[in-house]
């Protein structure tokens, strides 16, 4: 038998390379991996650099120009007087009003959402998930305009809840809820507490879905071993569940307190004609044409967001994520 000695010097074997342009061009993709890599993240980060961060940093530059009080037409140099101008009255109670709908949304959201999710992450097997995760997401399909449009007629003076409140003989509750300030009314589709039980059903599947997903990772023997050793429910809640549940409300909090800071359709067509952040930058930059004040506006939902995610992490609430 004869032996065959290869060398070091001879060539290896290999697969000869293939003809044509598409051969060529995957035998190099197959050689230098990191050019696929970078030819396929080009595309969408020239998408997200361009369009994206760039639309914002355009924002951000018109906020520091001005309006000329006489022309009417944008004054292109650098002022910081449009930003002084949200610390006025009107405007500064515009952003207050906002930022007190969005933390209450998020609060009763976290709070109707938190039961809802743990029974799901807990107790619901087969089918019975499956029809949670139905009953969740089923409103996500419709339309949102639709949504909005049926709760007017729900929360109208004609409708079915003041129909529901007279066959209860509960009229004088509804009543006196609609007298109370602030949040009161002629109905509850005119009136704040309307507008913050839309924004509520709107984003509350936003909650849900994060806190049951956080949940499903919280094993069930930490539980018990905090009953065994002697801890009350409250005491198992407050030091095992909720912190380990944490990640998943602030995840969610994040999507239902910052889509209530910059939506505008929900208070234009349920509630007062006292404005949010969202109607005065569309008012700004459309009928008053104040784009650098509009601007001026946008950007108070970014950083009020900024410094809400930076004292979430500093708590350590994305440790667990």
């Amino acid at each position: 038998m004869t032996a065959i000695f290869i060398t070091t010097n001879e060539a290896t074997s290999i697969l000869p390379g293939r003809g044509g342009l598409f051969g060529r061009l995957s035998d190099a993709f197959w050689r230098y991996p990191k050019l696929l890599l970078f030819l396929m993240l080009t595309p969408p980060l020239l998408w997200l650099g361009i369009i994206y961060i760039g639309s914002l940093l355009a924002l951000l530059l018109q906020s520091f120009f001005s309006i000329d009080d006489f022309s009417g037409l944008v004054n292109y140099e650098f002022t910081l007087s449009t930003y002084a101008q949200l610390l006025n009255p009107t405007n500064f109670d515009i952003i207050i009003r906002t930022f007190v709908m969005a933390a209450l949304v998020t609060i009763a959201s976290a709070l109707i959402a938190f039961p809802i999710a743990y029974y799901t992450a807990r107790y619901a097997q087969g089918k019975w998930k499956a029809l949670f995760y139905l009953g969740i997401m089923l409103p996500l399909w419709s339309s949102y305009l639709v949504k909005i449009y049926a709760w007017k007629l729900i929360l109208a003076k004609e409708g079915i809840l003041t129909w529901i409140f007279e066959k209860l003989h509960l009229s004088w509750l509804l009543d006196g809820i609609l007298n109370l300030p602030v949040i009161g009314g002629n109905s509850l589709s005119v009136s704040y507490l309307g507008t913050f039980i839309v924004f509520v059903y709107i984003w509350l599947p936003y909650m849900i879905l994060p806190t049951q997903a956080a949940l499903e990772r919280v094993p069930g023997n930490l539980i018990e071993a905090s009953a065994d050793l002697g801890a009350t429910p409250r005491q198992t809640f407050r030091t095992v569940l909720l912190p380990l549940a944490l990640p998943g409300i602030v995840a969610g909090s994040i999507f239902t307190f910052s889509l209530t800071l910059g939506d505008y359709i929900i208070p234009q067509i349920i509630g007062s004609s006292r404005l949010f952040i969202g109607q005065a930058v569309y008012t700004q930059q459309g009928t008053a044409g104040n784009v650098p004040l509009a601007a001026a506006f946008s950007v108070v939902p970014i950083v009020i967001m900024a410094l809400y995610l930076w004292l979430a992490k500093k708590q350590g609430a994305f440790d667990a994520l």
